[in-house]
């Protein structure tokens, strides 16, 4: 299969998009849009009949004081990443990156290694030997995923550093899922834990109700969220940043991105953002309040969330990064204890990979960010 490769426009780059069943919410064009602070191009691979085939949203982020950038893929581009040939796919994608002034690039294959269901987190959790994901004996393997790595790191691609629950500079390597394919919301609800059930319900009868916000709301998310930002150690996003992301997501569709309110008696005190890409919805942000917290806001939001992810026809619920720790001393062990009460599945990606076009320049923006 002979494959070619150019800058597309972002309509035909969008047209692709529409045209899958899924693909990641940072590799739809209007993304570019959200990373201001990035220049960025759209690239399309094409096969011998002209017919586009693939596409990737490539972000440069320019080396300080010199014309040189690193590029990056996040969680993509989206290719075929299970064919033979992956090298006629990555090969042009490089050469044409160098000629754009990469210095080395950076990607996210959006392959899942492993799954690991609910009853398997939670043996591994009472376990007191086990303390990470990857001692747990994995419910589901892809085989060709081991393929996909051992092809990289033939090409000269090295595998990066984990990027934890998603919090840093990195895409998270570990991720938590809901599966909506072919189950009931019946089937759903009852995968539930019973804290769960019991939480939905306790939050029904205190009168939690969970409503839609809009663009004019953001003041009153930012408000929920630098509150949970102190709690819980983080650097919050500015304002400026959802507001961005609002316009740019919507104007590409006017569902892509959706804003969601648990309230009780008149005030809100959970707050949680959704985006849709196809049949894959994702949980990005979330934020609450400190005080409330016993009518259970959260457990209501997400319910009210995977019922609506449900009605759009989603595949997938996405409840985004989680950590691989399985120690209930580690900071981040509430996440992932949470996030197994939906019964749903955590997921190893093959994580980010790094291809330097100049050892000396990559080695110098390594030794730069490990200083940070």
């Amino acid at each position: 299969m002979s494959l070619t490769l150019r800058t597309i426009s972002r309509e035909q780059h969008l047209a692709y998009i529409q045209s899958l069943p899924a693909a990641s919410h940072m590799q739809v064009p209007a993304w570019a849009d959200v990373k201001a602070e990035w220049r960025s191009e759209s690239l399309g691979w094409f096969d011998a009949n002209g017919e586009l085939v693939g596409a990737g949203l490539v972000l440069y982020r320019q080396l300080p004081k010199i014309k040189r950038y690193l590029a990056y893929l996040p969680e993509g581009p989206v290719i075929n990443w299970f064919a033979p040939n992956l090298e006629d796919w990555l090969q042009p994608m490089l050469k044409h990156l160098k000629q754009q002034g990469a210095f080395s690039v950076k990607m996210g294959p959006p392959v899942i290694i492993r799954r690991w269901d609910s009853t398997a987190i939670k043996s591994g959790i009472q376990d007191p030997d086990v303390k990470r994901l990857r001692d747990v004996e994995a419910t589901h393997i892809e085989p060709r995923a081991f393929e996909v790595a051992d092809r990289l790191r033939r090409m000269g691609w090295q595998q990066g550093e984990d990027g934890g629950a998603g919090f840093g500079d990195v895409q998270p390597r570990y991720i938590f899922q809901v599966p909506l394919a072919n189950r009931s919301l019946e089937d759903v609800h009852k995968g539930f834990n019973q804290l769960w059930r019991r939480n939905i319900k306790k939050a029904e009868k205190a009168g939690v109700e969970v409503v839609q916000g809009g663009f004019n709301d953001l003041a009153e998310w930012q408000r929920l969220y630098e509150i949970t930002a102190v709690r819980d150690h983080f650097r919050p996003r500015p304002q400026s940043y959802f507001e961005r992301m609002w316009q740019a997501l919507n104007s590409e569709d006017p569902n892509r991105m959706r804003l969601y309110f648990a309230r009780h008696e008149g005030e809100n005190v959970a707050a949680a953002t959704m985006l849709i890409v196809g049949g894959h919805v994702w949980y990005s942000y979330g934020a609450s309040a400190n005080h409330k917290r016993e009518v259970r806001p959260s457990n209501a939001m997400q319910w009210r969330m995977l019922r609506d992810a449900y009605a759009l026809g989603a595949t997938v619920y996405d409840l985004r990064g989680i950590s691989d720790s399985l120690d209930e001393n580690d900071h981040l062990f509430g996440l992932i204890q949470f996030k197994v009460g939906t019964g749903g599945q955590a997921a190893e990606y093959l994580g980010e990979w790094d291809f330097p076009l100049n050892k000396f320049l990559h080695k110098a923006l390594d030794i730069y960010m490990s200083r940070r």
